[in-house]
């Protein structure tokens, strides 16, 4: 059976602290995949991290950053991030991102399918030493 119609608006106040130690507020979510509103603050870095099974689609809304991915062949990249920007994380990419402006970074992100649970997302090696 379908799922009904939802719509909510963005919390208030954070629901959880994701693995890789951004802030999370929770949207909306199908059975085919979930929305989340991440937030870093200025200054900080996340932990590096890899998932085993989802994929994501982020789009950022305010702020400035840089994201790191490193795809499971080896090949890397570094995405200067800026209101407007859209990007792929690809399932087994491990990711770290940073904020390097006076805001906080904040974006909206597609993981698909839903967010699976604790275990989903895994310690990885990234480039910068994490502050979160």
């Amino acid at each position: 059976m379908p799922r009904p119609m939802d719509d909510k608006l963005l919390p208030v106040r954070t629901d959880a602290v994701a693995p890789d130690g951004s802030h999370v507020r929770l949207l909306c979510e199908t059975g085919g995949g979930s929305m989340a509103h991440f937030e870093l603050g200025p200054g900080q870095v996340s932990r590096p991290v890899r998932h085993r099974t989802v994929e994501e689609i982020w789009y950022v809304l305010s702020g400035l950053g840089v994201m790191w991915r490193r795809e499971p062949d080896g090949s890397e990249r570094e995405t200067d991030l800026r209101p407007g920007l859209a990007l792929t994380i690809p399932t087994g990419t491990s990711f770290q991102f940073r904020n390097t402006g006076r805001t906080p970074l904040e974006a909206v992100g597609v993981t698909m399918p839903p967010w699976p649970g604790e275990n989903e997302a895994i310690p990885a090696e990234g480039p910068w030493p994490p502050s979160v």
